[in-house]
């Protein structure tokens, strides 16, 4: 039973994931898009998570028989890819981008696609994903590059996307301003020294300078505070509360700038906090959002005091032109020092901004860029939600939809990358310019050059000899692609069928953290362009954390590649991965020891299946998910479990041909209806469970049916029927069994594909022609009309008497190899009944030779009570040898009790509650409650022994 033969069996019936028809399905259609993994990376537990899901909800609609489709696809990651080929460039031939050109260097970005971009493909694979492959979708196929200049020009002409000179996400490694998702923040505890690409020695943070400003032709100053002190190079104001009443004589006063002279005025603004500091704050329009905006109140100027590399630029006779921003930062706190300007550093926990890809610190700078206006998208997308026209799950996040939407700022759509979708807008230059043209105006947008042009002629009625256009050397943020991806993998903007047949899309499953990023700008672009929801609900998975809750961090040695789970690892290996890794070495050390005690022994294989089976059974909706690798590997013991029943049973099927059952005959056991009952109620549970996205519900009945009560119970009953039962009587257990083995299978299938397709080709099935258990149908409720609770309840009452039985066994130390005989005594005539029904399966399920009915019990029996009218009396005498049994108990006693006094001397420790974690307290509860159970039944079979 290995995965590599399973995934070959799987890859020869893929056939089976496209649609088989697109005409008109009276069952209905089902259609979901992948969130498009970067093509740069490997996948890691999210994306195996995702896929999980994903591929066991597609399952489950193409079993049901709708036209199924799930379309595959890989994002071109503009700055991750073009980050990975620039290191690539540099390692091998000591070479940057800029030294061969756009051209040559895209070239070397597809080439590098064109090799490694398919291993995503591979590992969905190796998930057990079943998309439809021949739709693979990728977001710089031509296809879906005609959908992005489309989307760009129609939004352009209807006025929501623009251009504009504001504060940006600048990172000066990439040289590109990055989205707000590309922004790790950072929190510091006060003073820290990190290590920031591009310096030699670490860059101090976590602290805020005071310096003086000195009050223009006055013998006074005003103090100000920042954690950016380079940053007062660029300061063309100093703000202060008008309420204060500390600064009420400044007000419409100067400060000098104590190195560019400037006059800088004091500006009265609300925004001041005047418990903060000393209540004054420096104000630098060009470099952070709340001056910015206090800036354009008071109408400051707004000085740019970086280049795009984080090079001092500005006055030449300042003496830290040229300079790196943070080397500046020290020569500035020197020369204020110098000129006695300087007042104090103290700590100062902060949130530093650093990119998520260069692991630069991030900086806010004026940059020219392409925005998308949302305020109008957002009231739209606020609206579908409200009115249930589309449904978030699980509805907690709603919350988070309506506070992004609320607060929503225009989308900068600009990058400064070679990598990715280039802007189809033209910057035009006249011979001769019209007059008072304002900025805006110089730029046109054209889904080609040749239509450019035809549209400068036509808004400035000139020829096309008197003017010149230059593309922007900008791309598109990749969300801006992404979020067309719900439809542009259909061929919009052209009208074909797949785009009729399947948008919008039935469902859209992510993770939680991109409500935002992307699930909301598919809603704003298939409103704006299509008039119509991408889709109808969206289904939102938690965040995979490590077994202690944390966030996966590669510098914590945390992180786990599927792969790794599905194939297993040793320690070593995983140590391997973090030299390989671009790691900083001072983390690889921190990361070694975490992977040491998290996993002792490396990885254990686990399999495709378990891994699937783990994801899907911790989906609790609301609730992150801190994955145990042990409780994965738990789920291929089940998978064996599985495996083992399942071939053990067939052996009982003969060379007979099946069908599940579908009417009772009347002739049935009692075993045989009381495992179809529960399997009717799994049935209806997986069910239930698939349309309200209760993937736990589903797995957990799934594991219930399969371990305790196909095999663990139904199995056992029949095996005496088997061995010595009539032939009518082994004839419907066969029908039964096989019944239970179809339907398993297809109600486990969508979370375990490899195992269930193996197992179904085994079965000796009447509906041989159904080439595959992925397109064989799921069962239905309508198909099971075996649910019978009167059975089942009084299933319960003997199984609940086996289990006592068994215990009591244990507890006198009988193998289940020595039968021995029990006496029950009723004085209820319904449960003697019951127990009449079923006594030669409690016999069964309890190792007994014999139940016997209205005698009077022999002496050397165990009383074992099941209820208050009804006693089992367990025979012993001649089977277990007294004194010995006793001293064995005594001993055991001795331990229990020795455990409950040092978990009661732990308990009532002072510092107990305070000190130890909730889950190590719950823990020894449950472990003293236990203990203190099994002291009293070891005291009770004591004192029956001393009886004998």
């Amino acid at each position: 039973m290995k995965t590599k033969w399973f995934f070959s069996v799987l890859v020869e019936i893929t056939h089976k994931f496209h649609p088989q028809s697109l005409k008109p399905n009276p069952k209905g259609t089902f259609s979901i898009v992948i969130p498009p993994p970067n093509v740069t990376g490997s996948l890691h537990l999210g994306h195996a998570l995702t896929n999980a899901i994903e591929d066991a909800i597609t399952r489950w609609y193409r079993m049901k028989g709708r036209t199924t489709l799930w379309v595959p696809g890989c994002d071109h990651a503009g700055i991750a890819t073009q980050v990975v080929v620039e290191k690539k460039l540099w390692r091998e031939q000591q070479l940057t981008r800029h030294d061969i050109g756009r051209e040559a260097f895209i070239e070397k970005i597809w080439a590098w696609r064109n090799e490694k971009g398919d291993r995503i493909y591979d590992q969905l694979k190796r998930l057990g994903s079943s998309p439809d492959w021949s739709r693979v979708a990728f977001t710089m196929d031509p296809k879906l590059c005609k959908a992005v200049v489309e989307a760009f020009v129609r939004l352009y002409d209807k006025g929501y996307i623009y251009r504009s000179n504001r504060l940006v996400n600048w990172s000066c490694t990439l040289r590109s301003a990055i989205s707000d998702i590309e922004v790790d923040k950072i929190e510091l505890p006060g003073r820290t020294f990190l290590t920031i690409p591009g310096y030699e020695k670490p860059v101090e943070f976590g602290v805020l300078v005071s310096f003086a400003y000195k009050v223009d032709e006055e013998d006074e100053e005003i103090v100000v505070a920042t954690t950016r002190i380079e940053t007062m190079l660029g300061d063309t104001a100093v703000a202060i509360h008008p309420q204060d009443p500390r600064y009420k004589k400044l007000h419409g006063k100067f400060v000098k700038h104590p190195f560019s002279g400037r006059r800088l005025p004091i500006v009265c603004d609300e925004f001041v906090d005047m418990n903060f500091g000393t209540g004054a704050v420096k104000i630098t329009p060009a470099h952070d959002p709340n001056d910015y905006e206090v800036g354009k109140r008071h109408n400051l100027p707004f000085i740019t005091i970086f280049n795009d590399d984080g090079i001092i630029v500005g006055d030449s006779s300042w003496e830290f032109t040229g300079m790196k921003r943070f080397v500046c930062r020290v020569k500035v706190l020197e020369r204020l020092k110098e000129m006695g300007l300087y007042r104090n550093t103290e700590n100062h926990p902060m949130v530093v901004p650093m990119c998520s890809r260069s692991k630069d610190i991030v900086e806010p700078m004026i940059k020219p860029q392409w925005y998308v206006k949302c305020d109008e998208m957002a009231e739209k997308a606020k609206e579908a939600v409200r009115s249930g026209e589309l449904k978030i799950i699980p509805e907690s996040h709603t919350k988070t939809w309506f506070y992004w939407m609320e607060g929503i700022r225009d989308w900068c759509i600009s990058r400064q990358l070679w990598w990715g979708h280039r802007i189809p807008a033209y910057r035009v230059t006249f011979t001769n310019p019209p007059e008072n043209l304002p900025e805006e105006e110089i730029w046109i947008v054209g889904r080609t050059e040749e239509e450019a042009k035809q549209r400068v002629q036509e808004k400035y009625n000139i020829p096309l000899q008197d003017f010149t256009l230059a593309q922007d050397q900008d791309v598109l943020d990749t969300w801006f692609s992404s979020g067309l991806f719900p439809f542009s993998v259909f061929g919009w903007p052209d009208k074909t069928l797949d785009l009729e047949t399947f948008y919008p899309t039935s469902l859209l499953e992510t993770g939680h953290d991109i409500l935002f990023f992307w699930v909301a700008r598919m809603v704003f672009f298939g409103q704006s362009l299509l008039g119509k929801l991408p889709f109808r609900e969206v289904f939102l998975h938690p965040i995979v954390r490590d077994a202690h809750g944390r966030k996966m961090s590669k510098s914590l040695g945390n992180v786990i590649d599927p792969m790794d789970v599905i194939t297993g690892i040793a320690l070593e290996d995983l140590h391997k991965q973090l030299y390989d890794s671009n790691l900083d070495p001072k983390e690889i050390e921190k990361a070694i020891a975490g992977q040491k005690r998290d996993y002792p022994n490396g990885i254990p294989e686990c399999g495709t299946d378990a891994m699937r089976f783990a994801l899907c059974s911790y989906m609790t909706q609301g609730r992150d998910i801190n994955l145990d690798i042990l409780r994965v590997q738990g789920y291929r013991f089940f998978c064996n479990k599985l495996w083992n029943a399942a071939r053990f049973a067939l052996t009982y099927l003969n060379e007979a041909v099946f069908e599940p059952i579908q009417k009772l005959t009347g002739e049935e056991g009692n075993m045989d209806l009381w495992i179809l009952s529960r399997l009717a109620t799994t049935i209806d549970s997986c069910n239930n469970s698939f349309e309200s996205y209760e993937f736990a519900a589903a797995t957990n009945a799934c594991y219930n049916f399969w371990l305790y009560e196909l095999c663990d119970i139904y199995l056992e009953s029949v095996k005496p029927i088997f061995a010595s039962g009539t032939e009518m009587a082994k004839h419907n257990a066969q029908k039964t069994l096989y019944t239970c083995l179809e339907y398993g299978l297809k109600l486990i299938s969508p979370f375990m594909p490899f195992i269930s397709e193996e197992l179904f080709q085994r079965l000796p099935r009447a509906d041989s022609k159904v080439p595959s258990i992925c397109v064989a149908p799921y069962p239905e409720v309508q198909d099971s009309p075996w649910k019978n609770e009167v059975i089942e309840k009084e299933f319960e009452l003997m199984n609940k008497t086996a289990k006592i039985i068994r215990s009591a066994r244990s507890d006198y130390n009988l193998p289940n190899k020595t039968k021995t005989e029990i006496f029950i005594v009723c004085s209820d005539q319904g449960t003697q009944d019951i127990l009449k029904k079923f006594s030669n399966d409690l016999c069964t399920l309890a190792y007994c030779s014999k139940a016997v009915f209205e005698e009077t019990p022999p002496s050397g029996c165990a009383i074992l009570t099941i209820t208050a009218q009804c006693e089992v009396h367990l025979l012993l005498k001649g089977l277990i040898e007294v004194d010995k049994e006793i001293t064995k108990l005594e001993k055991k006693m001795d331990q229990l009790n020795g455990t409950v006094s040092k978990l009661n001397q732990l308990i009532s420790s002072a510092d107990y509650e305070s000190k130890v974690p909730e889950e190590v307290r719950a823990n020894n509860e449950e472990k003293l409650t236990q203990s203190e159970i099994e002291i009293k039944r070891i005291a009770a079979a004591i004192e029956t022994l001393k009886l004998m």
